[in-house]
């Protein structure tokens, strides 16, 4: 299974996403693209086994994904501080894979009804929705 993280800014929730995911599911493919350098490398250390960086990266690497991982702002163009232009925005929203999206309320963009949770409990909610996920695709 090939599965995309896409972070900006930092890439803190990137970071604690490909620990994550490759914890639990290491014979994955977890492939990383951040919006920025700085993002990409936090998920290059964090276990990533592919990374790239930029608008063309998250274009590219949206089409060949089986799930997309990221803060809800990876959907919405002109998040996360303006790093998610409208081409990844439409990328990501336009993708055949499933989408995994953290309810994260960064940059004016709140989700009414869901449950304000730390980030280690989020992370953890996005790698049990992905078992499922997975399950589905695959059977496994």
């Amino acid at each position: 299974m090939n599965i995309l993280v896409i972070d900006a800014q930092g890439g803190g929730v990137g970071r604690q996403l490909v620990a994550a995911i490759k914890r639990t599911f290491p014979g994955d493919v977890v492939t990383a693209v951040g919006t920025n350098s700085l993002a990409a490398s936090a998920m290059l250390k964090a276990g990533a086994d592919r990374v790239a960086t930029g608008e063309n990266a998250v274009v590219v690497n949206c089409r060949r994904a089986d799930v997309i991982m990221a803060p809800i702002g990876a959907v919405i163009a002109d998040a996360m501080l303006g790093e998610i232009t409208p081409v990844m925005a439409l990328a990501a929203g336009q993708s055949p894979a499933k989408r995994i999206l953290l309810p994260i309320a960064h940059c004016d963009n709140m989700v009414v009804g869901v449950k304000e949770l730390g980030m280690g409990q989020l992370v953890q909610e996005a790698v049990e929705r992905l078992r499922v996920v997975r399950e589905n695709l695959c059977g496994k």
